[in-house]
């Protein structure tokens, strides 16, 4: 009790005097995300099991990257849905750790829709290192999935990320383009090259545990009074890191420009790392038309875990809408 009175009453000073070395400190273990969750060792059996092939690839500014790519196994009613070989879904992680638990545990039913590349980050599970920086470089990431998957003809994609991953989903529209407009959407630093395989059309997203500010995440782990203050300025730093500012695409600046998107939300009613209240936030920045599902007794990114038949049917029928939508008539 007394220790907790006094951390009180010392975090206005703490959150003052929190500069230069201590937030150039604090940014920097930020970037620096763990590569793999101890938990992944036990997961080699199950995906063996799931299948498919390791694919390597380069994101846009040229880090190697390592993903996984698992055919559809469709349904066992051909009249419910039927895989289309020019759709895919590309799977993202949250900050810690590989794909591979979110590709052990969603992957199978994901799989009934489309085929699923998941992708590891930079830094993160076999890809090279490179900073976390929740989505302002993992953007980068994400282009060069969708270069790889319009060269195996993939011409839909559906972004499905939990965590950081659902941030980067997010970001990715915002800053790529949904692929709609080539012209619009295209590189403008990309050198001049004879043309290459059409890039997917982005046809929707599902963002699973999702900040609206990425503050909020980090200062649920600092534990400390005024850690969101904090947490700010740390962010404040990254740009002598990592070269930009990584709030500026942050899902609360950016949801808005998602308009015509489907778009599902998925919150944890318990999640203790984006309270709902900050959940119901976002869902109502979000353009008109998103749906946000709310699973009770779920913390974060648990959803699944915690009503696998609500969560699935949800991402399925926004998945299954989304890609019928996008396919020509």
């Amino acid at each position: 009790m007394i220790r907790r009175v006094l951390l009180v009453a010392a975090a206005p000073v703490v959150a003052a005097v929190a500069v230069g070395p201590m937030l150039d400190r604090l940014a920097r273990r930020i970037t620096q995300a763990p590569r793999r969750l101890p938990e992944e060792a036990g997961l080699a059996l199950a995906l063996d099991r799931l299948g498919g092939e390791v694919v390597r690839l380069r994101s846009r500014d040229g880090v190697r990257l390592v993903a996984r790519w698992v055919p559809p196994d469709p349904p066992p009613d051909p009249d419910a849905w039927v895989p289309d070989p020019r759709e895919a879904i590309l799977l993202l992680h949250g900050y810690s750790g590989s794909i591979t638990p979110d590709l052990v545990e969603l992957g199978p039913f994901l799989r009934r829709t489309a085929s699923v590349l998941g992708l590891d980050s930079r830094g993160h599970g076999a890809s090279d290192d490179g900073p976390t920086t929740f989505g302002l470089l993992e953007v980068e990431d994400v282009a060069g999935a969708l270069a790889l998957l319009g060269e195996r003809g993939v011409r839909r994609v559906a972004l499905v990320g939990s965590s950081m991953g659902g941030i980067t989903a997010i970001a990715a529209v915002a800053v790529l383009g949904d692929g709609r407009l080539a012209s619009a959407d295209a590189d403008p630093t990309a050198p001049a090259a004879g043309p290459g395989a059409p890039r997917p059309r982005i046809v929707g997203v599902v963002a699973d545990s999702v900040t609206p500010e990425l503050a909020i995440v980090v200062a649920s782990r600092l534990g400390l009074p005024f850690a969101r203050r904090i947490a700010q300025r740390a962010f404040g730093r990254f740009h002598g890191l990592v070269g930009g500012d990584p709030r500026a695409t942050e899902p609360i600046a950016v949801i808005g420009l998602l308009d015509d998107m489907p778009l599902l939300l998925v919150s944890g009613e318990d999640d203790r790392t984006v309270p709902i209240d900050e959940a119901r936030r976002l869902a109502a920045a979000a353009p008109p038309g998103t749906r946000h599902l709310v699973i009770a007794g779920a913390d974060h990114g648990a959803g699944h875990r915690t009503d696998p038949v609500a969560y699935e049917a949800a991402v399925t029928g926004l998945l299954r809408e989304a890609f019928a939508a996008a396919r020509p008539s």
